[in-house]
């Protein structure tokens, strides 16, 4: 077990906590729990480690506050409980962290700031400050305002920006379950835990069932999309239990804890980082097995000699997905050409773009410096 002496080692820690976590079937704030985790996380401060907490919640206790016992579905009305129940979460964090002298400071995110690239940048520099001044920043998804980002399991997919944005060396997210199963455990018995993935394979995805517990939003789906998205980032996951999160001390002390998802990929740059999992995804290109080799193999550029099909509605410069003929992600990148240009050269050659449109912007539909492998 060579990778937990990787683990042990990590300084910058990113821990994400769900709504599930934090409160009680009721939506009440669970005060116990939060003493624990913000006893550990402490701790690991206190080690010399940085760490950054990710948390979720604000809607859960702003329906507690409120007296809701069922969650209302509208956008509206979840932004009112989000605004109710974030104030109270920092309220209590504040309080919980100041008993152990440590400082703490609220950063409410949303998507449109992951996808800027110079607010992506403002962001980082924020918070790789705070974390000079040995601040734990406390980071949620602005739910009182976003629209389109309040989704389910957006704060799995956030605290994987987070991670990302700030370099991390580790991502822990705490949830419901022990980690990943190969069946689901509370369905069939002979389910097995699974500690250790190094590649997250449609098999692997497949072991993942549907949302998560009613106050929470996040399922295993959207825990493995933030695996995915750590581990492209050259950052290992785990996934674990937090109704001890006392248990975050075993992975500091060499012993395993949940599902480990390792990553094997080098720590990309920032700019890729970006490209990577920053703006929005505006469309698909279909590529044919010569260019997949090309990308993945050889290091290419894409052209468009090797495109099959596009679908969306996407610009020069805009982010689209890379897939090969099965439907398969194999990265995303930053087109040198809009939908309408791209649909007149599909299959062509390099030397044939300027002929077909009357002018050539690149040889390259995504030069290899703007493209990344995911």
């Amino acid at each position: 077990m060579d990778y937990l002496k990787t683990i042990q080692s990590a300084k910058r820690i990113v821990v994400k906590v769900g709504t599930s976590t934090l409160a009680h079937s009721t939506g009440k704030l669970n005060l116990n729990r939060m003493e624990v985790l913000v006893r550990q996380l402490t701790d690991l401060q206190n080690q010399g480690r940085e760490v950054v907490l990710v948390t979720s919640g604000a809607v859960g206790v702003g329906q507690g506050r409120l007296g809701l016992t069922v969650r209302t579905g509208t956008i509206v009305e979840r932004q009112a409980l989000a605004a109710v129940g974030q104030g109270l979460l920092m309220q209590i964090y504040e309080k919980l962290f100041s008993e152990y002298g440590q400082t703490v400071a609220q950063i409410l995110l949303t998507r449109s700031d992951i996808g800027d690239r110079k607010r992506y940048l403002n962001a980082r520099n924020t918070i790789l400050t705070l974390l000079k001044y040995q601040v734990i920043p406390i980071i949620n998804e602005n739910d009182s305002v976003a629209t389109e980002e309040l989704k389910i399991g957006q704060n799995d997919a956030l605290s994987a920006l987070v991670a990302g944005l700030i370099e991390a060396d580790l991502l822990i997210l705490l949830s419901d379950v022990d980690g990943l199963y190969t069946k689901d455990p509370k369905i069939d018995g002979s389910a097995e835990l699974i500690p250790v993935i190094t590649d997250i394979t449609p098999e692997i995805v497949s072991m993942a069932g549907g949302a998560g517990s009613k106050l929470g939003t996040g399922g295993m789906v959207t825990k493995l999309e933030a695996a995915k998205m750590a581990m492209a980032a050259g950052i290992s996951m785990i996934l674990m239990n937090g109704s001890d999160p006392s248990r975050i001390q075993l992975i500091f002390s060499g012993k395993p804890a949940g599902t480990v998802f390792l990553s094997s990929q080098s720590v990309v740059s920032s700019r890729k980082r970006w490209i990577a999992y920053g703006p929005k995804v505006n469309g698909k290109i279909v590529i044919d097995p010569g260019a997949e080799r090309a990308l993945i193999k050889q290091g290419k550029s894409l052209l468009p000699s090797g495109i099959i099909e596009i679908s969306g509605d996407f610009e020069e410069g805009d982010l689209v997905q890379i897939v090969n003929n099965e439907g398969r992600e194999l990265g995303r990148g930053l087109t040198n050409y809009g939908k309408e240009q791209l649909q007149k050269i599909i299959g062509k050659k390099c030397l044939e773009i300027e002929a077909i449109l009357g002018f050539k912007t690149a040889d390259e539909v995504i030069h290899r410096d703007n493209l990344v492998i995911t």
